[in-house]
């Protein structure tokens, strides 16, 4: 089955940037939607984006504020999110997730398959 493992995560400063990985194995990610959630403390999890099996992005906007963007990597099966300029509302835990179906899902319920997930904290 679909296996995703996230790695990239760590203390920023504010200002900075940071790269998260989601590596799949068992599966290829090309024939499935990949997304990006993250939930920081006392909210509900969040939405930041996904790829579609043919490789569009769907972004949250509200998720960023345009500072953040999500790509694949087909060779390396591996999805990233990259965040620049993160800001002292952008900690949270953040974790990667996977479905097999044709079209993105905002709702994590939609998906069945999780990362363990990756903490980034953001130091003012």
């Amino acid at each position: 089955q679909m296996q995703l493992v996230e790695s990239g995560g760590g203390l920023v400063q504010a200002g900075g940037s940071l790269r998260l990985s989601c590596a799949a194995s068992g599966r290829t990610i090309t024939n499935w939607i990949t997304a990006w959630f993250r939930q920081a403390p006392g909210k509900a999890r969040e939405f930041v984006g996904a790829i579609e099996r043919s490789g569009g992005i769907e972004m949250n906007t509200d998720s960023g504020k345009g500072r953040f963007t999500i790509s694949r990597d087909k060779a390396n099966n591996t999805m990233y999110l990259q965040m620049n300029d993160l800001k002292p509302e952008d900690p949270a835990v953040y974790s990667c997730a996977a479905r097999y179906m044709p079209y993105v899902s905002r709702n994590s319920l939609d998906y069945a398959f999780w990362g363990q997930g990756t903490q980034v904290p953001v130091s003012s």
